[in-house]
């Protein structure tokens, strides 16, 4: 997953502004870390982020959780395809 200044440079890029407490509040904690990334509560997080932050906050809130788990998806993909070419060499084949 990006790190936080990663999201905070994707912010500035999309709306001008850092969002920089949403993306702490995401990944800072390791206790909360999993939670705050749950899909399902997209529309409750969201919401409160819009509340207290503004519209743009909650973009960047959806943003971070799809470039985290894209990046996520994109190591499993890389890892499978490694995996599938060391077997198929094991058994000859290429």
């Amino acid at each position: 997953m990006p790190p936080v200044e990663k999201h905070v440079k994707i912010s500035l890029e999309n709306t001008g502004k850092e969002c920089k407490e949403v993306h702490e509040w995401l990944d800072k904690d390791p206790d909360t870390k999993a939670a705050r990334h749950d899909i399902t509560k997209i529309h409750e997080y969201g919401k409160m982020i819009e509340e207290q932050h503004g519209a743009d906050a909650r973009d960047e809130y959806i943003r971070h959780l799809h470039d985290d788990m894209k990046a996520k998806f994109d190591h499993l993909k890389h890892d499978f395809e490694k995996q599938l070419a060391d077997t198929l060499a094991y058994f000859g084949i290429k």
